[in-house]
């Protein structure tokens, strides 16, 4: 049976660009789907695709069991979704603001306000609910952006790139809220261009790259396609490469890379720590001075590197660029509009 978000086939194009070209997906209940790619690589298309606010071109779309084409009001009542900029009304006090929300989804006045109270507790934000939203700071907008999401408790959770522009300390913060809700058995598909936001929350990763899906597993999975663990060793002398050279391929399981410039050696292995403490000692047996050596694992901007040829980008906000990812934004909301 499909999971709790399932996607087959979905086809989306703005124009000449192909957003999304064939994009399967499948989350099981309760567990997290980390969508990971680009500015306009298709990660916010499909989100917008899958919570009903644009129609893809073709292709089927499951959500809570429900079909996003066919039944969409019944798709928008059963989930919940947190986008790239904090949706609140600024000049409503955060407690107002989630009372709104509530009784938009026509809960009786004093559900709506009860439930408000829960959530301000929940994401730390009593001591501010009642000053204007206008007030608070990115990251308690995004808390409260986050809360509004979560009025109705629904089952399946969308967040959209959620920590951009975040500094660690809030990031952390959500990151605990996210892993709580996923706890309590929430479903969840979180887009982001955070490495490592998805090697700390998904259980499972979709790297999305020029509207596909070009890979797909755990984070562990994923790494392995890297090739595994590496020594890397820096000399202290340029004469010593050589012979570091000699040492390293009898422990390696593959070519010694050699950066002469550097005078960094790096080869990969298989053994962990303990072949490390061998190698260590077979250097300092031939009187190689190092000024370091390390043991190192593949990271997920390896893996992206490896699978799409170029790093993972900052967000537009970061970088300050108007790339790919706002022009794929303009041409979505000139779509819905």
């Amino acid at each position: 049976m499909p999971g709790a978000i399932y996607a087959e086939g979905l086809v989306k194009t703005f124009g000449d660009v192909r957003a999304l070209d064939g994009v399967d997906l499948d989350v099981p209940e309760g567990t997290v789907l980390g969508l990971l790619g680009p500015n306009g690589a298709g990660k916010t298309t499909a989100v917008r695709c899958l919570t009903t606010l644009l129609r893809p071109d073709s292709g089927k779309a499951v959500v809570a069991g429900l079909d996003v084409l066919k039944q969409p009001n019944e798709v928008r009542r059963s989930i919940g979704l947190s986008g790239q900029f904090a949706a609140v009304d600024e000049y409503l006090t955060g407690r107002e603001n989630l009372q709104m929300v509530g009784r938009l989804y026509q809960m009786k006045a004093g559900a709506a306000k009860a439930r408000a109270v829960e959530l301000l507790e929940q994401f730390n934000l009593t001591d501010a609910a009642d000053r204007p939203a206008k007030t608070y700071s990115g990251g308690m907008r995004r808390r409260l952006d986050l809360a509004a999401a979560l009025v109705v408790s629904p089952p399946v959770m969308f967040m959209d790139e959620p920590t951009t522009g975040l500094d660690p300390r809030n990031r952390q913060q959500l990151w605990d809220v996210i892993k709580q809700l996923v706890s309590g058995g929430t479903t969840l598909l979180l887009t982001t261009q955070y490495l490592e936001e998805a090697d700390h929350l998904a259980h499972e990763i979709a790297v999305v790259d020029h509207g596909q899906v070009i890979a797909r597993g755990t984070s562990d999975q994923l790494k392995a396609r890297t090739g595994g663990e590496r020594v890397e060793v820096v000399v202290h002398d340029r004469e010593h490469i050589s012979t570091a050279g000699e040492v390293l391929r009898g422990f390696g399981k593959g070519d010694t890379a050699v950066e002469e410039h550097t005078r960094k050696l790096t080869v990969p292995v298989t053994g962990g720590a303990k072949l490390l403490a061998e190698i260590i000692r077979e250097l300092d047996s031939r009187g190689i001075e190092i000024d370091d050596i390390g043991l190192r694992r593949p990271t997920l901007d390896d893996v992206f590197l490896s699978l799409t040829g170029h790093v993972a980008e900052a967000t537009d906000e970061e970088n300050g660029a108007k790339g790919a990812g706002a022009k794929d934004r303009r041409r979505e909301k000139e779509t819905v509009k």
